[in-house]
């Protein structure tokens, strides 16, 4: 019998929380040690799923499956591809980063670790989660300890942020558990079988009025999760008042699940509708990519700073899924891991700064590389990784998204491109404020450089950074055969590839201002 690999990775975490109950609350160093020790085994107990994914199928992979309520059809039914491969290596290794950086929390640091384990399965859940019953599970899950983290360890304004962060994200949750009864429904009534399977999912034939009430019922769910415009308006609000782990997690990870969502659900569930909303999307996506931007220029408080990027940078994802050829596609998958390591990486280094000077106004730094140079070149490589400089990780996934646009809509792509141009200016003109200049405030001349434990955090995200943004093809290669399988599959459900290829079907009218989609295989190109 083979390891279970994917439940170990999912529920040894749960185990980490076990033990720490266990423990006396007073004894904190011992409860640090044993979240670290265990989210570590969690990420290195990970690896093997890269290393052992076979890239030439578009099968899911490490399949489990087991009965769990057989009465009304619900499976624990768990299982990998190449989309969601690197968002739970990414989730994996956030994880043990987060809790090293939280080693200065003093306060209940037995519920902290709990909830940030606790966190960890739910994230990982999200991403492996073959049964739509089980994946809302784990979706609902993760709002707990994201709700705790925010609303006891926060900053001052932390009851107001988590309120607004659960009625956002549990509103959406509510459409998204309709539209799932309904899809439980629709498929009995298509095959006499009751199953929230979502393979079995993927081979109803539904009406366009049908795709369309359901579509939008996952579309509130994910966007609020994105968070797409105009319903980002919880996330600043999160970030700033979150711990500094809180903050990496959310932007790192949990957003994440509103862009795997569409491209899990949305897009081979309901494709004729997708198709159909492309120019809304698009839109959308590209109103938050300036609108993102241009209020990320004007912030004074680096933590809302970073915490506006993730909404420009997050709309540069949604404009790639929605471009629906695979170097679009490709390009949002490995953005969404890009995001996670610049823009995590970013939140740290604004939480270290916080350690010293107990201040996230820029107006209050100045100066800065005389005093930490070290430092100074972490921030610097982060900066420029967000931003996009080539060499790094950030410009492959923004070429391969503006690549795909272009190919999609030229307008869509032209427009969305001065996004790359604001985020050079509100970011360089920040590091410029922070960093050089000259020291005003007396404060800053007794700062300390990098010390030991952050080095350990900073070094592990750096590598990747580089490794990514000069080898993207480890990458691409791992999901190239699931993003072309979904991008067949959601063409022959729509009838949309005969009408690529120009012939004449009775969607053609339907779809005749709509892109025509690409199937090229990655690896027939060279990065």
């Amino acid at each position: 019998m083979s390891l279970p690999l994917l439940s170990l990775i999912t529920f040894l975490p749960i185990i980490g929380v076990f033990l720490i109950l266990l423990m006396d609350s007073k004894d904190r160093e011992l409860i640090r040690l044993t979240s670290l020790l265990v989210s570590t085994i969690v990420f290195f107990i990970s690896l093997p799923l890269y290393f052992n994914f076979d890239s030439h199928t578009y099968d899911m992979q490490f399949v489990e499956k087991l009965r769990w309520i057989p009465s009304f059809g619900i499976n624990y039914y768990i299982g990998i591809d190449g989309i969601s491969l690197f968002l739970i290596l990414l989730a994996t290794f956030l994880t043990p980063i987060s809790v090293l950086a939280s080693w200065h929390v003093t306060k209940n640091v037995k519920e902290y670790m709990i909830a940030m384990l606790t966190l960890e399965t739910a994230m990982v859940g999200v991403f492996v989660s073959l049964d739509a019953f089980l994946f809302f599970v784990f979706w609902e899950l993760m709002l707990i300890p994201m709700y705790l983290l925010i609303g006891i360890w926060g900053g001052p304004r932390r009851v107001y942020a988590t309120i607004k962060f659960f009625l956002y994200t549990t509103a959406g949750s509510v459409f998204m558990f309709l539209a799932i009864i309904g899809l439980y429904f629709l498929n009995y009534r298509a095959t006499d079988e009751y199953t929230f399977s979502l393979l079995e999912f993927y081979r109803l034939d539904l009406s366009f009025a049908v795709q369309f009430w359901l579509f939008i019922a996952f579309f509130l769910a994910f966007a609020i999760k994105v968070p797409m415009f105009p319903f980002h308006t919880w996330l600043p609000d999160a970030h700033v008042e979150a711990p500094t782990a809180g903050s990496v997690i959310l932007a790192g990870v949990l957003l994440k699940m509103g862009t795997y969502g569409f491209i899990r659900f949305c897009l081979p569930l309901f494709p004729e509708v997708s198709y159909a909303f492309i120019p809304v999307i698009s839109w959308m996506a590209i109103v938050g990519i300036i609108y993102g931007a241009l209020v990320a220029l004007v912030q004074d408080d680096l933590k809302k700073l970073v915490a506006y990027s993730s909404v420009s940078h997050l709309g540069f994802v949604m404009l790639g899924i929605f471009a629906f050829n695979i170097q679009g596609i490709e390009g949002s998958i490995t953005q969404m891991v890009n995001h996670g390591l610049s823009t995590g990486a970013l939140f740290l280094i604004v939480g270290m700064l916080y350690e010293r000077r107990h201040t996230r106004m820029i107006a209050d730094f100045g100066g800065l590389t005389k005093r930490i140079p070290v430092f100074a070149i972490f921030f610097m490589i982060v900066t420029l990784s967000s931003i996009g400089l080539p060499g790094l990780n950030g410009f492959v996934g923004e070429f391969l998204i503006l690549v795909g646009t272009f190919k999609s809509r030229i307008l869509y792509a032209s427009i969305a491109t001065s996004g790359i141009v604001l985020a050079a200016v509100y970011m360089l003109w920040m590091f410029q404020r922070v960093m050089f200049n000259e020291i005003t405030h007396e404060e800053n001349k007794m700062l300390k450089d990098i010390s030991k434990r952050e080095l350990v955090i900073l070094i592990p995200i750096v590598f990747l950074i580089f490794w990514i943004g000069i080898y993207p093809n480890s990458l691409l290669r791992k999901m190239d055969t699931s993003v072309n399988h979904l991008l067949m599959q959601i063409g022959e459900k729509a009838n949309i590839v005969s009408v690529a290829q120009g012939q004449k079907n009775p969607n053609q009218l339907k779809h005749n201002s709509i892109p025509k989609i690409d199937i090229v295989s990655e690896s027939k190109q060279e990065w």
